[in-house]
């Protein structure tokens, strides 16, 4: 990253139990918003499963992209939490019992510390350990990976142990405009607007509910004064067709 190139990051959500559907993902929408609220746009997501080879694939093709990779899930005691091996695998670096890790959580589990438990001591060699408040076992960054727990509040603790020592840029704003209009009425005035507008990020969020089906048009970017103009030129296309729109800030 220089100074002409702004800060980007990936997530890796990793666990068979996401993709079976039995446990639903509760970390992308914290992290995302956080990053934005730093000025590190999330550009992509990908979830796959508690395999060595798919997390190696995902941590090489999306480090070598992004600024910072995010992971989370797999950094448990049990035989599935393959995260760290994975992750030493990844940089070709050996696993070995982090003496650092080990005494943090000798620390914070004192008389009930088992060699099971100090099985999340073991990182890859020269990781540096991510602070865990919530439960003591810390996460660990090698290079621009960051490897997180997957219990959501645990994942966010370790998060914002984390997220001073992150470098962003201007933070990712974020203005919506809702009406009860269909997405197709306005599909080819909505493209002329961010033709328009080449620097904000236009989406359209059709949704129905209490009988009425609508659309939320959504303008994210980082200069407010932009933000405000394609607000007015969303709630112009809105006026033109006879109704009404609803502005809100922060509309995601």
């Amino acid at each position: 990253m220089t100074a002409d190139t702004p800060p980007t990051a990936a997530l890796i959500v990793i666990g068979n139990e996401i993709l079976s559907g039995r446990t639903q993902d509760a970390n992308v929408k914290y992290i995302a918003g956080r990053l934005s609220a730093m000025g590190i746009p999330l550009r992509e997501v990908r979830v796959v499963p508690d395999e060595e080879a798919a997390i190696i694939k995902a941590v090489n093709t999306l480090r070598a992209r992004e600024t910072y990779v995010f992971t989370t899930g797999g950094i448990g005691p049990t035989h599935d939490d393959i995260t760290a091996a994975s992750i030493g695998a990844a940089f070709g670096l050996p696993v070995l019992r982090h003496p650092e890790a080990e005494r943090v959580m000798r620390d914070a589990y004192g008389d009930d510390i088992t060699e099971v438990r100090l099985r999340m001591a073991s990182m890859p060699e020269g990781a540096a350990l991510i602070e865990n408040p919530a439960s003591g076992a810390p996460g660990f960054r090698v290079g621009s990976v960051f490897v997180l727990a997957g219990v959501p509040s645990i994942m966010r603790a370790m998060f914002e142990s984390l997220a001073p020592g992150l470098t962003g840029g201007p933070p990712i704003l974020s203005r919506a405009v809702t009406a009860t209009v269909r997405e197709s009425e306005v599909a080819e005035a909505l493209s002329a607007i961010q033709d328009r507008w080449p620097d904000v990020d236009l989406g359209s969020y059709p949704w129905a509910r209490g009988g009425q089906i609508g659309t939320t048009l959504v303008a994210r970017g980082t200069d407010k004064a932009v933000l405000e103009a394609v607000v007015t030129d969303l709630c112009a296309l809105i006026d033109g067709l006879g109704l009404d729109a609803t502005i809100q800030e922060g509309g995601g």
